[in-house]
């Protein structure tokens, strides 16, 4: 069994965007950004954690961008569950290679190469010790996987949320565009609502809410950051009430 965590937190769910598996590129996958972020992941189990992830699938396909191109919004939003699955697979892939029991449970059965969402057999794998990466979003259209995540979170009695991001928190306006952008330590549900500061969508941020579960903004980019914002340490931002 999983020994005790040397964090205060037992449970938590990390998501990760799409964008972040493609590594500097816009699009596919990034084999050394794939390996980096497995290797966070393996340290933050070792620190006696347990760990689920949703990852996104913009790096290969997103339904909204599909909409604008033509392409049904439900078949568009399809096609982005499923390549959140191929995200899935890849850092299975890369966690078990550097010795960490994994499992991938898809909201859309595909019984051929993962196993369906079961919630109990969720929970009975990460208190085994086992990652359980969730594919395939809520198995909905018009949900984000930012939703998905915080329905997840919420469904394993998460702990914490975590968004691993390309900066190292929240900030008043796009860092990379306005020098000016202050980073907030904290942040309340209403604010990050009432201020569209774009961390996550409104449903996300509604769920979070109502089940209590901070949200941890950070920087996925940098190695070692998933360990540090567990231990208290680094660069974040906390969202809660």
């Amino acid at each position: 069994m999983p020994q005790a965590p040397q964090t205060k937190y037992r449970r938590v769910l990390l998501k990760v965007s799409g964008e972040v598996m493609a590594g500097s590129d816009e699009r596919g996958l990034d084999p050394a950004t794939i390996d980096r972020i497995a290797a966070d992941v393996k340290e933050v189990v070792d620190l006696g954690v347990q760990v689920c992830l949703v990852i996104g699938g913009g790096n290969i396909f997103r339904g909204l961008s599909g909409a604008k191109r033509g392409i049904e919004r439900a078949n568009g939003d399809y096609m982005g569950m499923l390549a959140t699955v191929i995200n899935a697979l890849a850092l299975q892939n890369a966690l078990e290679g550097v010795g960490v029991p994994t499992r991938v449970q898809s909201a859309i059965p595909m019984a051929s190469i993962c196993e369906p969402y079961i919630r109990r057999r969720a929970m009975r794998h990460m208190e085994k010790g086992r990652v359980v990466i969730f594919g395939a979003g809520t198995g909905n259209p018009f949900f984000t996987t930012d939703t998905a995540a915080a329905l997840r979170a919420s469904e394993m009695g998460c702990d914490a949320l975590l968004k691993g991001t390309k900066v190292d928190g929240v900030y008043s306006a796009d860092p990379k565009k306005d020098a000016t952008a202050s980073r907030f330590e904290t942040l309340t549900y209403r604010d990050v609502m009432e201020r569209d500061l774009g961390v996550m969508d409104a449903a996300a941020i509604a769920l979070a809410r109502e089940n209590h579960i901070p949200i941890l903004v950070f920087s996925i980019q940098k190695p070692g950051g998933f360990a540090e914002v567990m231990k208290g340490t680094g660069r974040y931002t906390t969202v809660c009430d």
